[in-house]
């Protein structure tokens, strides 16, 4: 699907939206089961002079509300002064996952595999037609931002097809230190839009069901980087600490039962055997140590410390050598009081790290 044509984004279903005006408008995507109407909430901000339009979007799935406190805070805050452009903020894309706190739509389908919908479709899929179809369609740019599925937790990273020119440069302005150069899963919304002519790219960060302030603040800094590097407010780009672009990643598995000790934090770098976790029984007799398999960063890591044979312990990032060992000195030289150190340890907060133990001489 390519639309080439976009929808005027100070045009809306009964309501035009001046340069230099602000609107919050309801889009309704569904009836319940009573027959009420279950709109999506979408705060359209319009600067005085021309300029690209770029969505902002969260809660995708309906329980990953870190950049649902991200948008929150741009409608409440006005952290910047929109000089030119348009912002659409959609703080809560699947109203109908969020109202059940659930990853999914009530009929158990996920809206981001689901773009860019039908519009007589399944239920998830008329969601998705109607965000795609008043969203997307308006917009030249978007952030999509999403966390880690439930019982894990994700380091900050972007992700985007980094073969598109303008998804590319996107990318790079919001200036995250990791980049996963993937073009997403089929029937994604960064994916869809990207092939409908919108450069998009994702944030991951984070849990379920929180608004965690370090994230929150990583985000925020790259979506003023973004509107810096797109001419729709004044300042300067914050250049990240470093910058890798990798494209392979792996979960590593649990090879048996038992209680997680973990060895490494989200975010750390990791060696070539280095322990990740060690598996225990009950009873705190070790029973298996995973290891790393290359030179990588830990991406994600599970939250939920007791694990059956082939469950998801840590998702690990593989640069290339040369990348590796400028991303290891990057992280060793940081200030305790940084914005990446910080998240190093927050997001570590609900795991518990202990040191591999000694075998006795």
């Amino acid at each position: 699907m390519a639309r080439k044509v976009r929808k005027d984004v100070g045009v809306w279903p009964g309501r035009k939206i001046l340069p230099g005006e602000t609107a919050d408008l309801k889009l309704t995507v569904s009836k319940s089961y009573s027959g009420t109407s279950l709109r999506v909430p979408v705060h359209v901000w319009r600067g005085k002079k021309p300029g690209p339009a770029l969505f902002i979007t969260a809660a995708v799935h309906g329980d990953e509300m870190n950049g649902t406190g991200t948008i929150r805070h741009i409608i409440q805050e006005r952290p910047f002064e929109l000089l030119a452009g348009s912002l659409v903020l959609v703080p809560v894309v699947n109203i109908l996952a969020f109202e059940q706190l659930s990853r999914y739509s009530p009929d158990r389908r996920d809206l981001n595999r689901s773009y860019p919908g039908l519009k007589n479709g399944s239920l998830t899929s008329r969601l998705a037609h109607v965000i795609f179809d008043n969203i997307v369609a308006r917009c030249n740019y978007g952030i999509d931002v999403h966390t880690a599925a439930i019982r894990r937790t994700n380091y900050p990273n972007t992700r985007a097809d980094m073969e598109q020119e303008a998804t590319a440069r996107l990318a790079t302005l919001f200036g995250g230190e990791l980049i996963i150069d993937s073009p997403g899963p089929v029937g994604s919304l960064r994916r869809s839009a990207v092939q409908a002519g919108c450069a998009t790219m994702l944030v991951e960060a984070g849990e379920v069901w929180k608004v965690e302030p370090a994230v929150v603040e990583y985000s925020l800094r790259g979506i003023r980087n973004v509107l810096v590097g797109l001419k729709m407010i004044e300042g300067e780009i914050v250049e990240p600490e470093f910058r890798v672009v990798v494209e392979e990643t792996k979960w590593i598995r649990a090879e048996k039962g038992g209680f997680l000790k973990f060895h490494v934090h989200p975010g750390d770098p990791v060696e070539k055997g280095q322990p990740l976790a060690t598996n225990t029984s009950l009873s705190g007799r070790d029973l298996a140590t995973l290891t790393a398999p290359g030179d990588a960063i830990v991406l994600g890591m599970t939250t939920l410390p007791a694990v059956s044979p082939g469950d998801p312990v840590a998702h690990l990032a593989f640069p290339s050598p040369r990348a590796f060992k400028k991303m290891e000195r990057a992280i060793g030289k940081l200030p305790d009081d940084s914005l990446l150190a910080r998240l190093h340890d927050d997001l570590a907060s609900n795991v518990f790290i202990s040191d591999l133990d000694e075998p006795e001489a």
